[in-house]
């Protein structure tokens, strides 16, 4: 079993980035998705005088065809994801683990919610803008900065 080092190619930042990119799966599950069903509704024999719930079937049809694209959309990012897990089968359970032992830091070093306010905001409560190590310092200092605010306005 490989090893996933902290490495430059192999660190988890560029692990999240590239199952970020197998995650633009979407684009093409929605052509797929709206193609498929854009053929299937144009093949249905419909009566043009009857009406579907009130309303003309070229509208439904038109509706449930953009529906077909919006599944496909809502699908593309799980197809991307499980495509990766399938191919990374051999680092997953690696990777899996710095995820949560990352997600446990930033669980020991985000700030209290409770204190926020309209003037000082929680900055990225969650983590998920950080994709570097540089934005994992300046996570850091922004959570720091955020408990010195809230500390300062809850003096009496």
């Amino acid at each position: 079993m490989p090893k996933l080092y902290r490495g430059r190619s192999t660190s988890l930042y560029e692990k999240r980035k590239d199952v970020g990119k197998w995650q633009a799966a979407t684009i093409p599950a929605t052509v797929i998705a709206f193609g498929i069903g854009a053929n299937y509704l144009a093949s249905m024999e419909i009566d043009h005088t009857k009406t579907i719930f009130g309303v003309d079937p070229i509208f439904v049809l038109g509706a449930a065809t953009i529906a077909c694209g919006g599944l496909g959309y809502l699908l593309g990012p799980s197809i991307g994801s499980g495509i990766w897990k399938l191919s990374h089968r051999q680092i997953l359970p690696l990777v899996e683990a710095r995820e949560r032992d990352f997600y446990q830091h930033i669980v020991r070093n985000r700030v209290d919610p409770r204190y926020q306010s309209t003037s000082n905001p929680v900055p990225d409560y969650h983590g998920e803008k950080i994709g570097s190590l540089h934005h994992y310092r300046q996570w850091l200092r922004d959570q720091a900065r955020f408990r010195k605010k809230a500390a300062w306005e809850t003096d009496p």
